[in-house]
């Protein structure tokens, strides 16, 4: 009896595993609830960078040397927080290019329709081109990074206005980054549809 439950387990798990098998819609909507907590972490660090940048120049503007110190602590604080966060988003793109591609090579097995073949090629160049986006803003945020360290509690106005344009880029970056993960919830809903059109 083992040996059947076995073979039946061997057989049924790459059609449990193609599109729009259980296991492929699981991961559908946990990337959708990961989405949705990407994005209110996204917004929450949004407005933190906006206050930041708020009391950043309201103590540039009364010249109180304790608020921009106090200030400066902050977004160092946020810049690391931000280079954590986006190596951790990194790790996850990268496993999700990996786990298409091992859709693909399920696909090229005879183990999924066409119409499912073409949605996880569809699937990797969404995640490969998110993958990239999330590299690029990696390496935006260190050049940052590093610059403002070299920054960090200098007040000629030469730093002062520096530092003030270095954080107008980390506003652009947080923006973006809203804006691709809008996109993406976008995308895994339009995933999680497709896979449920792909079952039967």
């Amino acid at each position: 009896m083992s040996k059947w439950l076995l073979a039946t387990l061997t057989l049924s798990l790459p059609m449990m595993a193609q599109a729009g098998g259980p296991l492929e819609r699981a991961q559908d909507r946990r990337e959708l609830r990961e989405d949705r907590r990407e994005l209110r972490d996204d917004r929450r660090d949004l407005h933190q960078l906006e206050s930041l940048v708020s009391r950043y120049d309201a103590a540039r503007t009364r010249r109180d040397r304790n608020d921009l110190n106090r200030v400066e602590s902050e977004l160092r604080a946020y810049v690391a927080s931000e280079l954590d966060e986006s190596h951790h988003e990194l790790a996850k793109d990268v496993r999700e290019v990996r786990r298409d591609n091992r859709e693909l090579r399920d696909d090229r097995n005879g183990w999924s329709s066409p119409g499912a073949r073409a949605d996880d090629r569809r699937d990797r160049r969404d995640d490969v081109r998110d993958a990239r986006a999330e590299r690029a803003a990696l390496e935006q945020t260190r050049s940052i990074a590093r610059e403002l360290d070299g920054l960090y509690g200098r007040t000629d106005p030469g730093s002062l206005q520096r530092k003030r344009a270095l954080m107008g880029d980390l506003l652009q970056l947080a923006r973006a980054e809203q804006a691709q993960n809008h996109a993406e919830l976008r995308e895994d809903r339009r995933e999680l549809r497709e896979d449920g059109a792909h079952r039967h």
